[in-house]
């Protein structure tokens, strides 16, 4: 009888797999490019992945011509700087990109990398610092690596990406609020708290010191009125406001008067330092389990001598030479004040990152750039559904402190120009501009 039964089953099974159909996941991807894909046939080489040429600066080349670029996150002007540029090459020289070999934990660890970290640890005024390899990669890794299954992880619903995929790697529950919504807020801090009284897990906050896409702040003063309640620690990403607010460029932490209370700080060299690298910084048992425990850098070659040395010089400067900050500024206030006075939308931004609302579709916002790229010579960048909601076109202008008053003016003049030709339907198209 149980030889009968195993023969019937084998015999079912058998039929079963001859009238399955398996999926080829590549025809899968071949249906399905992605929200940011889609449209890659069209766009890409100049609408995405488009080619800037010449010295990183205000003015660069694009396709053969020059134009004015609010494209790159070079806030303090150091990409380009003499004095950082010859550390660059003198530390390039004198230890190649090879150097040191191997993980940190294994044979990776240099009197360099220890210095930048206790420099970052003391200009954050936090008691240690651990550094790491990649922005994205590290935020992502710090935030996986603090919680386990028992723990809750509250969100802000406009966190990076990077924030996302360590929410995603979390195994236990994860609320998500409005953006900068405090009601939203502590209704899901409500609901993470009722969940811990049963799990015996803690809470982790997670959001933004400065947006990088609307370059509002994350509303970090008054979620820090709730820690004592609530009982949760609080991480920041603070890449677009480290260096750039705050005393100094400390963050939006210390602009909010509030840096105390965030329990992590995380800070990458990608934008003010321009560089690659980033940074935790915390309590000294906290950052030291970090270092311990985040994958990411346990099993990832150490960052090269000559970055960490030309990291070091940046971050010297950007403490010793608050001259940057304040141009860029100088520069930043005068484009946001004139574009508000020219009648643009430019969101709540509070931050060096200038975003411009429009209203139109694809066509329209492809047409407008395009415009503005090939016949004014200004380049920045465009950001359409479904980064924002349908009909909604946003220019997002980075303004640095290498950008003078004339690049403002001229700006403003020229997003007067096309704003009217918008309004006229004069950018009305099918679909995305003919560039080729």
């Amino acid at each position: 009888m149980l030889d009968f039964k195993f023969r019937c089953n084998t015999f079912a099974s058998s039929i079963f797999q001859r009238n399955t159909y398996v999926l080829d996941i590549f025809d899968r991807i071949r249906g399905n490019r992605g929200p940011l894909g889609q449209h890659a046939k069209d766009t890409h080489g100049y609408f995405t992945f488009p080619k800037l040429e010449g010295d990183i600066s205000n003015r660069m080349m694009f396709r053969g011509k020059e134009v004015l670029v609010w494209s790159i996150n070079n806030y303090l002007g150091l990409a380009n700087h003499p004095e950082v540029r010859a550390v660059d090459a003198e530390a390039s020289k004198e230890w190649g990109m090879g150097y040191p070999m191997g993980a940190r934990m294994m044979s990776g660890q240099t009197k360099y990398h220890e210095e930048l970290e206790q420099k970052l640890a003391s200009f954050m005024q936090k008691e240690d610092a651990f550094l790491l390899n990649y922005g994205y990669q590290g935020c992502q890794s710090a935030i996986e690596a603090l919680v386990n299954r028992h723990d809750v992880i509250v969100y802000d619903s406009e966190s990076h990406a990077c924030m996302i995929d360590g929410v995603r790697l979390h195994q236990g529950k994860r609320f998500v609020f409005t953006h900068n919504d405090m009601e939203s807020f502590v209704k899901q801090l409500d609901r993470a708290k009722t969940l811990t009284e049963q799990t015996g897990g803690g809470i982790l906050v997670v959001t933004e010191g400065v947006f990088g896409m609307a370059g509002d702040q994350g509303k970090l003063k008054e979620i820090a009125s709730y820690k004592e309640k609530y009982g949760f620690r609080l991480f920041v990403d603070d890449a677009h406001g480290f260096g750039t607010v705050g005393e100094n460029g400390r963050g939006a932490g210390d602009e909010q008067g509030v840096h105390d209370a965030i329990d992590v700080y995380f800070g990458t060299f990608a934008k003010a330092m321009a560089t690659i690298g980033a940074f935790v910084a915390g309590p000294e048992d906290v950052v030291d389990f970090l270092r311990y425990n985040m994958r990411s850098q346990t099993f990832a070659k150490s960052l090269p001598m000559p970055i960490v040395i030309g990291a070091i010089k940046r971050l010297e400067m950007m403490i010793n030479e608050p001259e940057h900050k304040a141009n860029l500024w100088k520069v930043a206030s005068a484009l946001q004040d004139g574009l508000r006075k020219s009648g643009f939308n430019i969101g709540d931004t509070n931050s060096c990152v200038t975003p411009v609302f429009l209203q139109g579709g694809l066509g329209e916002a492809t047409n407008l750039t395009f415009d503005l790229r090939e016949n004014h010579g200004i380049f920045c960048s465009i950001v359409v559904y479904p980064v924002v909601p349908k009909d909604v076109i946003m220019l997002r202008l980075i303004p640095t402190a290498v950008h003078n008053l004339d690049d403002v003016s001229y700006t403003i003049e020229t997003f007067k120009k096309v704003k009217t030709k918008l309004e006229a339907g004069e950018y009305v198209g099918e679909g995305i501009a003919d560039w080729a």
